[in-house]
């Protein structure tokens, strides 16, 4: 992930040079899942793949550092743009309750395409274990920066206070279960067999309902 793929207000905020950057960036994402997607992950190596989007190794190393990472693209923009949310927001309230607005502030600002991206994402991802561990490490490596900020802001030791990394907790699974009953068509109002329909507006009120659930699923009792 780089910061070149994190803006607060989208690409028309960003210096033309940046601007050209992620278009860049993006186009190689999309040459990439198209062809992983057609042929399969395993199957394109990074030679053909950089001949496809005709560029040379290097230049590809400069925006991503692996074929793990351009292949869930998508959900990288996504953590670049939570992260720079969360160490952004000058609010005051529960931290949890800003780790939410974050999230959902980052989902809506994603561009155009971007939900489509991220469901051919998922669908790479749910039939190449390599890819799905990627994704796994990857959320990892994003909870531990909010941590990271949390300990910043609050001026706290995660190692000596269990709650910031129970917070860091809560947001991803929070993410993990509503991205999820979005990709579905799981949630509030029934089931829609469209996958990922309405999207982020929809996908921001799944992950919504499950940062709402949090409080209830901490009280449940056990017969």
């Amino acid at each position: 992930m780089t910061p070149d793929s994190a803006t607060l207000d989208g690409d028309s905020v960003l210096p033309l040079r940046e601007r050209k950057k992620q278009r860049t960036r993006r186009a190689l994402a999309e040459a990439a899942l198209t062809l992983f997607s057609d042929r399969g992950f395993d199957r394109v190596t990074l030679e053909e793949l950089t001949a496809h989007a005709e560029i040379g190794r290097s230049t590809f190393f400069r925006y991503y550092s692996s074929k793990e990472d351009v292949a869930i693209a998508a959900e990288g923009e996504l953590w670049d743009t939570y992260t720079s949310h969360f160490a952004q927001h000058t609010g005051h309230g529960p931290a949890l309750d800003t780790l939410r607005t974050s999230l959902t502030e980052a989902i809506l600002s994603m561009p155009d395409g971007w939900d489509d991206r991220f469901l051919r994402t998922r669908r790479l991802a749910a039939g190449t274990p390599v890819l799905l561990d990627h994704s796994i490490v990857s959320s990892m490596k994003v909870q531990q920066r909010l941590v990271e900020i949390l300990e910043q802001r609050l001026d706290i030791d995660s190692r000596e206070d269990v709650r910031l990394r129970l917070l860091g907790e809560f947001a991803l699974s929070a993410w993990r279960c509503g991205a999820r009953n979005w990709v579905a068509g799981r949630g509030h109002g029934g089931y829609d067999k469209r996958r990922g329909h309405g999207g982020t507006k929809i996908l921001a009120g799944r992950v919504g309902e499950a940062f709402d659930a949090i409080p209830a699923s901490l009280s449940l009792g056990m017969d």
